[in-house]
Formats: C-alpha cells, structure tokens, sequence
C-alpha cells in the first residue's frame, strides 16, 4: 500500500501587489520555553511529593474508620462542655483581645518605616531596599512560637511576651503587603507635590500614605483575625488569655473545659473574621475606584493637590480689620462619623495597652536584659541529637507536603463553588464563602489537639490537621483569584453558546492560574511553619524537639531548630518566587 506523505495545505495569500505569491498555512503554537518547563517540573516534584507524603504517612480510609471509635469516645468525654464562670471567661477575652490589637499595632508601626524602605518608589537605593527586605523574610520565617520564647527569656510572665513575639512576627506579612502598596500607588499626585517644592517627607505625608490608606488599614485587620488564631499557641509558652487556659486544660486532660475554650476562641475568630472582612471589603472598593479613574481624572486630582500646596492668598487689610473669617470644612453627618471611628479606634488602643499590660518600665528592663538573653541562644548547637533533628524535619516537611496535599483537593472545588463568576448564583457562593469563613476560624492548634486525641500522637494527626486548615485560606484565595479574572473573555465564550464548565476550564481557569500556582506555594511556605508548631501538642515533626529544649533551657538548640526550619522556608519562598516571576 503506498505511503500518502502530507503535506501542508496550500492557500492562496492576500495579493495586494499583484503578484499572485501562494503561502503555507500553518497552526502557530507557543513554544515552550525553558523556564517554563523548570518551573512545571517544579511544580509536578511538589504535587508529587505531596501524593508520597500522603501516601507514606498512610493517610487513607482505613486510618480513618479505625480512629472512628477512638473519635467517638473522645465526643463523650467533651460534653457537656465546662465553661469557666461568666467573670473569668471575660477576663480571659479581653487579654487575649488586648494581646492581639497591642501586637498588630506594634507591626504595623514597625511596618511603616520598613515598607517604605523596601518599595522601589520611596527608597531608591539597593541596599537599602536589600536589608528590609531581608529583614521582612526573616521575621515572616521565624515562628512565632520562637519569638515568644526569646520575649518570655526578655519581659518573663506577662502580655508584653505576647505582644512582641506576635507583633514582630507579623511584620513578615504586614511589611510585604505594606511594601507592595506602597509601590502600586498613583505616581500624579506625588509629582504634583515635588512641583511645588515639597520634601521626600512631605510627599511621602502627603501623597504615599493617604492613597495607600485603605489597604495598610485593610492589611492590619487582616492580620489582626491572623494573630486571634495565632494567641492560642503562644498560651503553651506561658501567654495569658485563652490559650494559656486551653493550654492548662489539655495539660490535665480536662477535655471538658479545653473544648469550652476552644469553641469560645472559634466564635471569636470567626466574628473578628467576619467583622475585618466586610471593612476590608468596604475599603478596597475604595481602591477599585481609584485604580479605575481615567488619565483625565488623575491629571484632575495632580491639579487639585497643586492648589492645595500652593500658598493661601494673602488678605487685604479691610479683610483683616473687619475680621473675616476663614473657611473650615464643615461639620456634616460624614465628617462627624469619620470623627467618631477614629476617636473609638484611638480609644481602644489604648485600653488595650493597659489590658495587655505594656508599660515603660517593662520595655527599659526587657531592652536591659536583650543582649544577655541573645547570648544564651548563640552559638547554635544540636545537643548531641543531630540525627533525630534531621529526622524530625523530614517528618514535619512530610506533614506539610500532606496537608498541602489534601488541602489542595479540597480547597479547589470548594473555591471554585464560592466564586460568583463561577457558579452564577449568589446564594450558592455566599455559602460555601461562608462555609470556608468557618473552616478558616478554626486554627490548627485546636485542630491538631482533636486530631490527636482521635488518631494518636504522630505525623498523622498534624498531616489532618493542616490539611483541614489549608481549606480556609486556600480556599478563600481560590475564589478571589477566580473572581478577580477578566469577565470579557468569559461573557465571548458564553455568547458562542458554550456551556459553564466550558467557559471555567476554557476561560476563567487558565487566567486565574497563574495566582492559584502561587496561593498553593504560599500555602506549603506556611504549612511548613504549622507543622513546626503543631508538634508542640504532639502533632509529630521537630516542634517537639523545639519546646522540649526550650523546656529543659537548651537555648543553643533552639537556634538549630529555628534555623534548620528557616532554610527550608526558604528555600519555598524563592520557589514560589521564581514560578511567580515564570507565569507572570
């Protein structure tokens, strides 16, 4: 039989010069290029890694229908739940609330000045920029667990240990949000303002922040329901408020009360949850509008900022002596609410300074004893358990591969279902928003206590735990990635008559995917830091080997500890960054 070679379909070209040339027609694809073939590949290690993790730990059915009983029991021994009386539980409230606001006050002036040195607009020197953002990474690496512990060798028994050690950790998230907002503002107004002759102060004062207002506000309430999650931990230290009860009671095994507490703590992140997010979803609508106005209107508001700097016209002096007066904003229903926030705002602040018990003299005795107490942690040493330290890691990298893992299965289609763009009914993404707003209010702490009490001490127990808890943040960026895609090429698909899973794997998915690559890195960046914190509870990983030297005063092996746990971080971070820089 004879071989019909193909060839490529000859079709006439458009013959504009008369000369009747002919051209191939050919499909043109993408070629791949390198980088992005590094970067799936990298991509397709850390699914794979997950899927061995999952598979090693042996996380399955049968695990699961054998710790049935184990759960079952451990419901009976939590009910009826034993609530500390009405004066106690409120105490306990208002100091972990107290301890919370103080720290992400502390980030967030923190965060300011080291923001502005990190944004390319504000500071235009390398090194300058280098060294923040340094410091950014390494405050965000460090757990904030580690932090405590080096607060309680500082400021001893107290909420200041609390404070610094959430508020210093927080400048790793606070700070690079901080940064990026910086670095995303309109450029007109700050220019106007350098016209007239004004300082880098002044244009910073005047131009930066009020435009980047919204979202530093919208950033620090956001980290603010991140570290009401995060004082439960820090209770295992010696931190007042609810997790130091919640500590006591597992400490005692009095399940009864632990669990009172922990549903107290849940209710309370989930209203915090709840309340930040609608002001931060009143805020950065702000910001919408401001990043939609056209050339004319910001070359409008360059104009009215020009004005305003531009000095008051002097009055005659028949104005001068018949005394006319100046005009003043008036004081409408607007500017008197506005009035109203900030004089409540100011004012909570500062009873939560003195809840959490902040005073000088604590900061002047603490600043004494610094360089005594960072003389204990250093040089690193492993105290002749190298090798378990070695292992403990692989364990703990185990249990965030899992937990990622199984977040990713469960956070995709749940994201995808809370996507407005994607289902189509309100009704239906509202509950499922809903739905991974409660899975989110539950930190992994609690989590992992249950999870070990159900299926034993081990890697298990932290792998759920994480996994469960991936779901609500990962989630939460799932579908805000999918919302944010451009609906244009959606709505053409839809008018060729495509269907609407046609139109999400066709059109919203490929365009979102870029941002859900990154959320998913984002995710094993800080499932890596849970899981170092989840062993203090008896999660599995290298957290036990962390409190226990902490425990017995073994500083030096803390460092190891920290500073092992950091290179891996690390390591993550610049993936994540590299397969960003790829997809973009």
């Amino acid at each position: 039989m004879p071989v019909v070679e193909e060839r490529p379909r000859v079709v006439p070209a458009p013959d504009p010069g008369g000369e009747g040339e002919q051209y191939q027609a050919r499909r043109t694809l993408a070629r791949p290029t390198a980088a992005g073939l590094s970067a799936a590949t990298a991509l397709l290690v850390c699914v794979g890694g997950g899927v061995w993790a999952f598979v090693a730990l042996r996380l399955n059915v049968a695990t699961l229908v054998d710790s049935a009983g184990n759960g079952v029991d451990f419901l009976s021994r939590t009910v009826p739940l034993d609530f500390p009386p009405a004066g106690e539980l409120l105490s306990l409230t208002w100091q972990t609330l107290a301890i919370v606001i103080s720290a992400t006050l502390l980030s967030v002036v923190l965060s300011v000045p080291l923001a502005l040195l990190a944004a390319r607009n504000t500071t235009p020197g390398r090194t300058s920029r280098g060294v923040s953002r340094t410091v950014i990474v390494l405050c965000r690496a460090v757990p904030e667990v580690v932090f405590a512990i080096a607060a309680f060798r500082v400021f001893g028994l107290g909420g200041m240990t609390g404070v610094v050690a959430l508020g210093i950790h927080s400048v790793g998230m606070v700070g690079k949000l901080y940064a990026d907002a910086f670095e995303q503002i309109d450029e007109g107004p700050r220019t106007a303002l350098r016209a007239t002759g004004a300082g880098a102060l002044q244009q910073i004062t005047g131009a930066v922040l009020p435009q980047a207002l919204p979202s530093l506000v919208a950033t620090a309430l956001h980290r603010l329901d991140i570290n009401l999650r995060a004082s439960a931990v820090l209770g295992f230290v010696g931190v007042n408020g609810l997790g130091y009860a919640l500590s006591t009671a597992i400490g005692t095994l009095n399940y009864r009360r632990a669990m009172a507490v922990a549903l107290v703590l849940l209710v309370l992140c989930f209203v915090a949850e709840s309340v930040s997010g609608a002001i931060r979803r009143t805020l950065l609508q702000d910001v919408t509008t401001t990043a939609r106005t056209s050339r004319r209107a910001r070359r409008t508001e360059a104009l009215r900022l020009t004005q305003l700097r531009e000095p008051e016209p002097k009055r005659s002096p028949a104005q001068e002596a018949a005394g006319a007066p100046r005009t003043l904003p008036r004081w409408d229903a607007p500017r008197l609410r506005r009035a109203t926030w900030v004089v409540l705002g100011l004012a909570l602040l500062v009873a939560s300074a003195w809840g959490a018990g902040l005073s000088w003299r604590t900061l002047r005795r603490g600043t004494e004893s610094f360089f005594p107490t960072l003389g204990d942690f250093l040089p690193p040493s492993t105290g002749g358990i190298t090798g378990q330290l070695w292992a403990d890691l692989w364990v703990t990298l185990q249990i965030a591969l899992a937990g990622t893992f199984i977040g990713v299965v469960l956070a995709l289609p749940l994201g995808a279902l809370a996507a407005r763009n994607v289902v189509g009914s309100h009704r239906v993404a509202r509950f499922f928003r809903t739905l991974v707003l409660m899975v989110r209010a539950v930190p992994e702490l609690v989590l992992a206590i249950v999870f070990v009490v159900v299926t034993g001490l081990g890697a298990v127990a932290g792998a759920l735990a994480l996994g469960i808890g991936s779901v609500g943040l990962l989630g939460k960026l799932v579908a805000d990635s999918l919302e944010e895609t451009d609906p244009g090429p959606a709505r053409a698909l839809t008018a060729t008559g495509a269907r609407r899973h046609q139109v999400f794997f066709g059109s919203v998915l490929p365009r979102a995917w870029p941002a859900i690559v990154g959320h998913l890195l984002y995710q094993l960046d800080v499932n890596v830091r849970s899981a170092t914190l989840l062993g203090i509870v008896g999660a599995g990983g290298i957290g036990y080997d962390l409190l226990n030297a902490a425990r017995v005063l073994q500083f030096p092996v803390v460092t190891s500890v920290v500073l092992m746990v950091l290179a891996v971080v690390l390591l993550i971070e610049g993936l994540a960054v590299w397969v960003r820089k790829v997809y973009a």
